[in-house]
């Protein structure tokens, strides 16, 4: 039976971040519908960054006011937000309004902004939620936080998003193109990019998000509530309520540490008791990790965070496009099932070694350093247009995803078994190392044009 929970932690993971993912994958057909029309997915990065207000205030409350944290309250609100909001997007997204003499899309932008305050705050929420149940749940949270951006990719590819035909045009002297197979007087022919028409409207998809966040939001409600799900919590919870002899007997005869009362103490005791449980569990409470190393583990999960976040993502069109359009669509869906399959290894092999962490995070940055510099080289890359460059560009997508997840989820492991503190901090500094590598990425793409995109008919590159 615990299989269900399983299932409803990864369907509360699922939650964490399907909004904004969703929002990412439907951009191709969101894009000629709003006037900021490809400028877009630079307004969203910088409402994201504002939306970091939501994780800035969790930890500082968590930090100074813990008796005044609500945590089970807080998730309650933020869920509840991203299915109304996400709800209201199906509505609203093409409303716009003139802001400073310029006409924009206010109803897509503002509401982007509450399911990106949704989403942020989970990263210092739902993470610290998961303490209450055993260890092994952990890991398959991450599984359906990795699903959170397979999912909405996998709906939007059955969408039709993004998919291109080369076509035979015609451009007048205003520039406008017209499908015809001859050009008139003064007009010139050529073969242009066209966008298919999708399967179904971003109305239908939006409703599918609210459907997602719905889902996040009962499972969270079971896992609260349900006797099953209550009887799965970390063992822990034995001490306060049967007493030393029902906590060795629930820990298979072994005696229950300081530690476990303590953390105990930290999740089931009343508000005037947590603070100062709180206040005893140090972030690095075992003792088990050098001053060094805690920096160590929280410097490169700001740097992966960073890379797999927003680093690499904003450059992934430029890197993969030259290749084709089914390498980006081969890069995108395999490397958002490299996330959760790298999660359900670590099920299964868990591991705290810092020494593999660091080669995995060397590994995957050396196979990313490879990325980018293909997106530099844009767009004509190495091997371009050839089936060695597609096979090369796809795999080091999947390697790179997979290597830095799984040094994700051992992280999680290893601040797991530091108690409740160290996984709010480790929410804090993924949302940190995200925002800058979101903020260093912006005008390196969208400001100076850095990264230049080739045209997927008509780019002609030497052998």
């Amino acid at each position: 039976m615990a299989l269900l929970v399983h299932v409803l932690a990864a369907l509360f993971g699922l939650g964490s971040w399907v909004a904004i993912n969703g929002l990412w994958v439907e951009l191709p057909l969101i894009v000629p519908e709003v006037p900021e029309g490809w400028y877009l997915p630079s307004y969203l990065t910088i409402i994201i960054q504002f939306a970091n207000v939501g994780p800035l205030f969790v930890t500082l409350m968590h930090t100074f006011l813990p008796s005044k944290l609500n945590e089970s309250g807080t998730i309650y609100a933020i869920v509840c937000l991203g299915i109304v909001a996400s709800f209201l997007l199906a509505f609203f997204w093409k409303v716009t309004s003139v802001i400073a003499g310029a006409l924009h899309g206010t109803g897509l932008l503002i509401l982007a902004f509450f399911l990106s305050l949704v989403d942020c705050t989970s990263s210092v929420t739902f993470l610290p939620f998961m303490i209450h149940l055993r260890p092994k749940y952990l890991t398959t949270y991450y599984i359906g936080e990795g699903l959170s951006g397979l999912v909405p990719g996998l709906v939007a590819l059955g969408q039709g998003v993004g998919v291109v035909r080369c076509v035979n045009a015609t451009a007048n002297a205003t520039g406008a193109g017209t499908t015809n197979s001859t050009g008139g007087h003064g007009d010139s022919y050529g073969i242009v990019a066209q966008y298919l028409p999708a399967n179904f409207t971003p109305e239908v998809f939006f409703f599918f998000l609210s459907g997602m966040m719905a889902v996040c939001l009962v499972a969270f409600v079971l896992l609260n509530h349900l006797p099953l799900s209550y009887r799965q919590r970390a063992t822990k919870k034995y001490v306060k309520e049967t007493g030393a002899a029902a906590a060795t007997a629930a820990n298979g005869g072994a005696e229950p540490s300081n530690r476990e009362v303590l953390e105990q103490s930290l999740m089931s005791s009343p508000s005037d008791s947590r603070q100062e449980a709180g206040s005893k569990l140090a972030t690095f409470g075992t003792g088990k990790y050098s001053r060094f190393e805690a920096v160590s583990i929280f410097l490169v999960l700001a740097w992966v965070n960073a890379l797999t976040n927003a680093v690499l993502p904003s450059v992934q069109s430029y890197s993969c496009l030259p290749y084709g359009n089914l390498a980006y669509h081969l890069s995108a869906a395999l490397g958002a099932m490299a996330n959760p399959l790298a999660c359900f290894v670590a099920m299964f092999y868990p591991n705290r070694s810092l020494r593999l962490m660091g080669f995995l995070t060397l590994a995957g940055t050396g196979v990313g350093s490879y990325i980018m510099s293909m997106a530099a080289l844009s767009p004509c890359p190495w091997l371009a247009q050839s089936q060695a460059g597609m096979v090369l560009i796809v795999l080091s997508w999947v390697l790179f995803v997979g290597s830095l997840s799984y040094v994700k989820v051992m992280i999680g492991i290893v601040l797991r078994d530091e108690g409740h503190s160290a996984l709010v901090w480790c929410g804090a500094v993924v949302q940190l190392g995200s925002m800058l590598g979101a903020l260093t990425m912006f005008p390196l793409v969208s400001v100076y044009g850095l990264f230049r995109s080739g045209d997927p008919c008509n780019t002609k590159c030497p052998l």
